[in-house]
C-alpha cells in the first residue's frame, strides 16, 4: 500500500462524503429490494462492486493473488458479512423501516464486545460494561410494547433478521480481529468481493431463477450503480486513506453518524416517520457503543466493525 496521507481538510472531506454515501446506501437498499428479490438484489450490487474494485486495485497497483494465509479470512467476510450480513438486511428492508433498520444494524459493536472478551480474551473495563448495558437497553427499548406491535408477525420476523444479521457482522468481526494478516484488508477486498459475488448469484439462481424477470428503468439501474460503485467499492478505497490520516479517535466516533445520516435521509427521502422513541433507542445504543469503544483506548469495536458497513 501507498504511503500516502491527506490533509486534514481533506481527509475530512472524504470523510463527510463516507458518511452519507453509507448513510444512502440503505435508503438505495430499500428501494432495490421493493423492485428485485434480496437474493439478486445484493447479487448484483456484489458483482458491480467487484468489477469496480478490480479497476481501483489494478489502477493502484495492488491487485494480488491471495497467498494461503489469507484464504480464511477471505472466506470469512465473504460468506458472513458480504453474504449473510447483507441478504438479512436485504430480507428485513421488505418489511421494516430504513431508521429503525440501520440502528438495529449498528447494534453489531455491543455484540463484539461480549464474544470478545470469551473468545479473544480481551480485558473488559467498567466503562465498557456500562456502555454495553446502556446499548443492550435501548435495544430493549425498540421492543417495548408502546414502540412495537408484537402480534405483528411480518415486523417480528423482519426485526429478528435485522438482529440476526447484526449478529452474523459481530461474528465477522470477532474472526477479522483475531485473523493474522497476510496481505493488507484493501489488497483482500477484492477477492472477497468476488467470491461473495459467486456465492450469492449460484444461491440467488437456485432460490429465484435467472434474473430474467427484473423490469429494467434508468431509476434502477442508477441505484444499482450507486450501491455498488459509490455505497461499497469508493467508500471503501476511501476509508482506506481517511484511517491513514485521521486519528482512530476521530474516525471510530465519526462513523456513529451513520446511522444518523441514513434516519435522516429515511426521513426525507422516504417520508418514514421518525419517532421519539426511535431517536432515544438510538441515542442509548450510540452512546453506549462510543462508551465501549473509548474505554478500550485503542477504539477497536467502532473502528473495525463500523468500517465494514460500506459492504451493506
Amino acid at each position: 500500500m501507498t504511503s500516502h496521507f491527506l490533509s486534514r481538510r481533506a481527509a475530512l472531506l472524504l470523510f463527510a462524503f463516507v458518511v452519507v454515501a453509507w448513510g444512502l446506501n440503505w435508503v438505495v437498499t430499500k428501494a432495490l429490494v421493493q423492485s428485485v428479490s434480496p437474493l439478486w438484489s445484493v447479487a448484483i450490487r456484489s458483482g458491480i462492486a467487484t468489477v469496480t474494485l478490480f479497476v481501483v486495485l489494478l489502477l493502484r497497483g495492488q491487485l494480488i493473488v491471495p497467498r494461503r494465509g489469507d484464504v480464511p479470512v477471505i472466506v470469512a467476510v465473504a460468506v458472513l458479512h458480504m453474504g449473510a450480513f447483507s441478504v438479512l438486511v436485504g430480507f428485513g428492508l421488505q418489511s421494516v423501516a430504513v431508521g429503525r433498520s440501520i440502528v438495529l444494524g449498528y447494534t453489531t459493536p455491543l455484540w463484539v464486545a461480549p464474544a470478545a472478551w470469551l473468545l479473544l480474551r480481551e480485558p473488559t473495563t467498567p466503562q465498557r460494561l456500562v456502555g454495553i448495558a446502556l446499548g443492550m437497553a435501548g435495544i430493549a427499548w425498540m421492543f417495548n410494547p408502546l414502540a412495537f406491535d408484537w402480534h405483528d408477525r411480518r415486523a417480528l420476523l423482519g426485526n429478528g433478521l435485522l438482529l440476526l444479521a447484526a449478529l452474523c457482522w459481530a461474528a465477522n468481526i470477532v474472526y477479522v480481529r483475531s485473523h493474522r494478516w497476510v496481505s493488507t484488508p484493501f489488497q483482500l477486498v477484492f477477492w472477497q468481493a468476488l467470491l461473495a459475488t459467486l456465492l450469492l448469484g449460484a444461491i440467488a439462481w437456485l432460490q429465484d431463477g435467472p434474473p430474467s424477470g427484473i423490469v429494467w428503468t434508468r431509476e434502477l439501474a442508477g441505484l444499482f450503480l450507486f450501491a455498488g460503485i459509490v455505497g461499497t467499492a469508493l467508500a471503501h478505497w476511501a476509508m482506506v486513506l481517511i484511517n491513514r490520516s485521521l486519528p482512530a479517535t476521530v474516525t471510530s466516533l465519526g462513523l456513529l453518524a451513520t446511522p444518523v445520516m441514513g434516519v435522516a435521509a429515511s426521513a426525507l427521502l422516504l417520508g418514514e416517520s421518525v419517532s421519539l422513541s426511535l431517536l432515544l433507542a438510538m441515542a442509548m445504543i450510540l452512546c453506549g457503543i462510543a462508551l465501549g469503544t473509548m474505554s478500550s483506548g485503542r477504539m477497536t469495536e467502532a473502528r473495525t466493525g463500523v468500517a465494514d458497513v460500506v459492504r451493506t
